[in-house]
Parts: C-alpha cells; sequence; structure tokens
C-alpha cells in the first residue's frame, strides 16, 4: 500500500502538458509490456533462438527499470536524467550489439566479432557520457571520439565482418541483419545529433539546442522494441523452416 501511495503520489506531480514526463511515462509502460511479451514467448523457440529472444527481452526489461527512475527523476527535478540514461545505454547498447553475434554464429561468426562490438559500443557511451557531463568545456574532442566508434560500429555492420557473414548465411538472417543495419544507422541516429545539441563544441550554431529527451524517449522506445521485434520474426521464421 506504501508503495502504491509513492507511486500515485509521483504520478501527481506530471503536469498534463508534461510531455517529457509522458514520454517518460510512456517508454517505461511500453518497454515492460515488450518484455513481458518476449519473456512469455520464450519456451515456444527451440535453444538455438532462445537467447536471442532472451536478450531481447533483457534490453528493454533494463530499459523499462531504467525509464521508471528517469521520469522520477524528471517529475522530482524537472532535468534531464543524464545519469540514469548512460547507465541505460551501458547496459542496452552492448546487448544490442550482442544480438548481431547471436544471430550470426549460425554464419561461423567468432567471439572475437562480439568482443570488438562490445568494446565498440562501450567507448562510444564513455566517451560521450565524458564529453556531455565530465569534461564538458572539450564537449567537441570527446563527441568525435565517440562519433568515430559509433562510426566503426556502422562500417562492421554494413561493410566488414558482420556483413560478409550475413551475406554467407543468406536468406532470413541476412535480411533481418539489415533491418537492423538500419535501426543502427537511422534510428541511432538521434543519439549523436541529441549529443550535439546538449553539449556546446564546434558545432554551435550547426545544431540548434533545446530539449531532446521527447525524441531521446520515443528513439529508444522505437530502437530497443523495433530490435526485438526482428529478432523476435527472424526466430519464428526459422522455426518453420
Amino acid at each position: 500500500m506504501k508503495t502504491f501511495m509513492f507511486i500515485s503520489g509521483l504520478m501527481g506531480k506530471l503536469s498534463p502538458t508534461d510531455y517529457v514526463g509522458f514520454t517518460f511515462f510512456v517508454g517505461c509502460m511500453a518497454m515492460m509490456a515488450a518484455s513481458a511479451f518476449f519473456f512469455l514467448s520464450l519456451s515456444q523457440f527451440d535453444k538455438k533462438w532462445r537467447t536471442s529472444v532472451l536478450v531481447s527481452g533483457l534490453i528493454t526489461f533494463i530499459a523499462a527499470v531504467h525509464y521508471f527512475y528517469m521520469r522520477d527523476y524528471w517529475a522530482s527535478f524537472g532535468e534531464s536524467p543524464t545519469f540514469f540514461r548512460y547507465v541505460d545505454w551501458v547496459l542496452t547498447v552492448p546487448l544490442m550489439c550482442v544480438e548481431f553475434y547471436l544471430i550470426l554464429k549460425v554464419a561461423g561468426a567468432k567471439t572475437s566479432l562480439l568482443w570488438k562490438m562490445i568494446i565498440y559500443s562501450l567507448i562510444m557511451l564513455i566517451t560521450g557520457y565524458f564529453g556531455e557531463v565530465v569534461f564538458s568545456d572539450n564537449a567537441a574532442l570527446w563527441g568525435f571520439i565517440s562519433g568515430v566508434a559509433y562510426f566503426a560500429i556502422v562500417y562492421e555492420i554494413w561493410l566488414g565482418e558482420a556483413s560478409k557473414l550475413a551475406a554467407a548465411a543468406g536468406g532470413e538472417i541476412q535480411k533481418a541483419h539489415k533491418i537492423l543495419c538500419w535501426f543502427v544507422l537511422v534510428g541511432w541516429a538521434i543519439y549523436p545529433l541529441g549529443y550535439m545539441m546538449g553539449t556546446t563544441g564546434w558545432y554551435n550554431g550547426v545544431i540548434p539546442s533545446g530539449n531532446i529527451d521527447v525524441a531521446y524517449n520515443i528513439a529508444d522506445a522505437i530502437n530497443k522494441i523495433g530490435f526485438g521485434l526482428v529478432i523476435y520474426s527472424l526466430a519464428v521464421k526459422s522455426q518453420k523452416d
């Protein structure tokens, strides 16, 4: 009862016109629903695909927990929950990179690809956090390093080893890989743009400043849930083969 009253009290702090808070709340509910869907569907898959679907559920579950705290932080202080957002990304983005490895194992993907993708993603996120929070006076430098790591991921999945493995696998795996590649190239593009809007650097005047949380929240839900649905669809089609 106390927990319910506490949550109800927090909900009362959100104004009907608080669209940032609204998207935090909707994002949390959407991630929770997606997690329940992925977890409850595990029993229909064999061991080959169960891990991939499980990871999809973990990604949205971790995000749902963080979105609950981010919404609480926003409701309490009216500030962007940058710390919680980066903690969420540090946990979920490497897992999204793991998904590439898991679907490409059938084509002979090695653990070197897995660790390469994880390392690229961690460099991208840690240097992004440094530039946005810790060393904001040098945001352009840290943003450049973060951007290089991002484009390293893009290169790897579009033209590098991951791309070649997907081509070798062919069929539904190659189709799913291509869709995930578009998620990274287009869907993830909001994050470097948001970084440029939230920090100062050589790009001042090129990207206007403003509250990016609404765009982040919508992009997070689309990217993370969409990633999982692509994996789920691939697993369902593979079960029928």
